[in-house]
């Protein structure tokens, strides 16, 4: 079956289910109108059907939870701002060629973070991302693309604050002042932001990195390590890895996971390895 927003244009969609077909991949189309009637659908199909997504990291977040419940082999077509999962999975953001690494039929097992038993895909954060989260719309980020995330990202840094936060893990709690806790289960976030170097999504841990410079202004001049996970060799970058994760705050705050406001703090993390099957380059 072919998961994809029902509310939204599929000018692309007969060239993909053309592709398909000439490749031995027949899907039925099933238009929905989010993530709970896509969860629905997915339960109900055939345990032997594939579930292909078509959609951004939103729409693949959505489905998870019919994944856990109903395991089924995951096809990733990026329909995007910012195609994450795609791209820690190296499936290519070109439709043609993401409809020939399902055809092609190799497969990976990747893990499933959980935030409050919630589960994401490529990170769970609070902070400025949250924030981010919350400022972007629908209409910007079809109108301007990855260019919406820089506009929204530049207006949430001009009014940004640190907080207070308690983060526990491997047995030891750290108190801190940060702008941003993030905990990645994937490889990128945020459009093409590594959690860190050597992150991976079947590697059975979870990564957490917390920012926490004097002035929010060396974020701006350090972005470009972000690019490659490199600002985890940075002083004021506090880090911790583990497979249980915890992190409170004197009040709730609005999580983030994987770009869409989910659940909120006090906050309990935990891995579940090897959760999916999904269909990835070789």
């Amino acid at each position: 079956m072919l998961i994809r927003n029902g509310s939204k244009g599929a000018d692309w969609l007969p060239p993909v289910l053309e592709r398909l077909a000439e490749r031995g991949v027949r899907l039925a189309d099933t238009p929905t109108d989010g993530g709970e009637r896509a969860c629905d659908a997915i339960r109900a199909s055939a345990p032997t059907d594939i579930v292909v997504v078509a959609g951004g990291d939103g729409t693949l977040n959505g489905v998870a939870p019919a994944l856990l419940d109903a395991p089924r082999t995951l096809g990733i077509l990026p329909l995007g701002t910012a195609n994450d999962l795609a791209r820690t999975l190296g499936v290519p953001l070109d439709l043609s060629e993401a409809c020939d690494v399902i055809a092609a039929g190799a497969t990976r097992r990747i893990d499933l973070g959980l935030a409050n038993g919630r589960p994401f895909f490529n990170v769970a954060s609070l902070g400025l991302s949250a924030d981010l989260a919350a400022s972007l719309d629908s209409g910007a980020k079809h109108r301007f693309g990855r260019l919406s995330y820089a506009l929204a990202a530049l207006r949430v840094l001009m009014r940004a604050k640190p907080f207070r936060a308690a983060i526990a893990a491997e047995g030891e709690v750290a108190r801190t002042h940060t702008y941003q806790i993030a905990v990645g289960n994937g490889r990128y976030h945020g459009g093409g932001v590594a959690v860190s170097e050597d992150a991976q999504i079947d590697d059975g841990r979870l990564v957490l990195y917390s920012l926490e410079p004097g002035s929010l202004w060396k974020v701006v001049v350090l972005a470009p390590l972000f690019r490659r996970g490199r600002h985890l060799r940075w002083r004021e970058v506090r880090t911790a890895s583990g497979t249980e994760l915890e992190i409170r705050t004197p009040s709730p705050m609005p999580v983030n996971l994987d770009g869409e406001l989910a659940t909120e703090t006090p906050l309990a993390l935990t891995v579940r390895p090897k959760a999916v099957e999904v269909f990835a380059p070789r």
